[in-house]
């Protein structure tokens, strides 16, 4: 069977390894010159710096999805001191420690006992994460019926009967911040983050977050996947193939880690106009603006400092050695950010080399209205993940993080297996 595969992100490289493995003829079209994606790399000046902003690790739910295409988990660095910090303008600093204890001592005695009750439920929920359209029978067959009512409520709603101070919520819940949506609209699961990082640890892969892809890009091609860098898909044409401009490539089946709402939108043929319409809806979360730089620190820096409040909702620095990404979630406004002094903290000399806006994001990356993903709200959880196996024509399958909780890169190589599986599953 002849599949073609849009995109060569986590999700597109992870089902052309699967699918490969199963005996199929795979090409992956990819418009840029090489693969990754949002999580590939970006170098500047001798430097490599991770492209996207991808920040943090779920290892349990990676090590499922390389696991299951048989690819060895590529070397990963463990956080062991602060894994995140978040700051105010008012100068008060909330840090949240690997040592659940230290911790503890910043937000408060309640805090283990939160982040015990958040590890059960995870525990509880996890093969929700790892099946295609989860549902109350899924919750049933896996015993989890009983964490119905907890995926019904709010992020807001956990966290108000957590215990802990407002300050301390915040600093929990920076995703919400990231993602650019409130606690009352976020999601219920958002707050097993804590008990990712206690139970788990926080991870970050060794070389930076293209090593995944470097990982999934070497299992495919041992694999037989083929490769055409440079080519832009145009159309997807139902039971037929895509297009690459006037070209009419014929594919027995097609995997779109094309941005999900723009495969129905924009290159679908006989996207149903309901569907194209409810999509357009959806709330899209921005890549942000990034300013890539080379800094000379004057001590240990966190990896990761959040700051909220003053003239942005949230920015964030990320800094590991001489490299170091400043981020601006949902805003362009990259000069006023670099303009601020709290991110200089602990930094000698700092030379921006590169900055990207959403347009440039957009452009390079073939981006549905400059967008990242679709943000996973509580009401979109509700009605369900955007389909791997799509309803609307035959033989179309969807990977990618749009079709998963979030833009974690666990979770867009999770959609690439079950994405893979659908299509084997279907030909068989």
């Amino acid at each position: 069977m002849r599949v073609a595969v849009i995109g060569s992100g986590i999700g597109g490289l992870a089902a052309a390894a699967g699918v490969a493995a199963a005996g199929h003829d795979v090409t992956i079209y990819e418009a840029r010159t090489d693969c990754g994606g949002l999580a590939g790399a970006v170098e500047a000046d001798g430097l490599t710096f991770d492209a996207g902003p991808y920040i943090l690790l779920d290892r349990p739910g990676l090590e499922w999805a390389l696991a299951r295409l048989g690819v060895p988990i590529p070397p990963l660095d463990r956080l062991d001191d602060v894994v995140y910090e978040v700051s105010w303008p008012d100068a008060e600093t909330v840090r949240i420690h690997a040592d659940i204890d230290r911790t503890a001592r910043e937000l408060g005695p309640s805090y283990p006992a939160f982040v015990a009750s958040m590890a059960k439920r995870y525990r509880q929920l996890t093969p929700m994460l790892r099946v295609s359209r989860p549902n109350l029978f899924t919750l049933a067959r896996h015993g989890a019926l009983g964490a119905a009512p907890f995926l019904l409520q709010s992020l807001a709603a956990v966290m108000k009967r957590s215990g802990l101070r407002p300050r301390a919520i915040e600093a929990l819940t920076i995703w919400t911040h990231i993602a650019g949506q409130s606690l009352d609209a976020a999601p219920s699961p958002m707050a097993f983050v804590p008990a990712l990082i206690h139970e788990h640890g926080a991870w970050v892969p060794r070389g930076g977050t293209s090593a995944i892809a470097r990982a999934l890009r070497a299992a495919a091609a041992s694999r037989g996947v083929r490769f055409r860098f440079g080519a832009r898909v145009t159309a997807i044409v139902a039971g037929r193939g895509i297009r690459i401009g006037d070209e009419m490539i014929e594919a027995d089946a097609v995997i779109s880690n094309h941005n999900a709402v723009g495969t129905y939108v924009d290159l679908l043929d006989a996207t149903p106009r309901r569907t194209r319409e409810r999509l357009r809806r959806l709330p899209l979360q921005s890549p942000g603006s990034c300013a890539y730089m080379r800094i000379t620190p004057s001590t240990t820096l966190p990896y990761l400092r959040f700051r909220l409040g003053g003239d942005f909702p949230c920015r964030v620095l990320v800094a590991r050695g001489e490299t170091a990404r400043l981020i601006l979630p949902n805003s362009d406004s990259l000069d006023a950010a670099l303009a601020e002094p709290w991110w200089r903290d602990g930094i000698e000399r700092a030379d921006v080399l590169l900055h990207r806006t959403p347009r440039q994001w957009g452009s390079e990356y073939t981006l549905y209205r400059d967008s990242m993903n679709v943000v996973m709200t509580k009401s979109q959880m509700r009605r369900g993940r955007i389909a791997h196996r799509s309803p609307d024509a035959r033989g179309l399958y969807l990977a990618g993080s749009s079709t998963h909780p979030g833009q974690w890169i666990s979770f867009c190589a999770i959609s690439g297996v079950l994405a893979a599986e659908a299509l084997i599953e279907d030909r068989c």
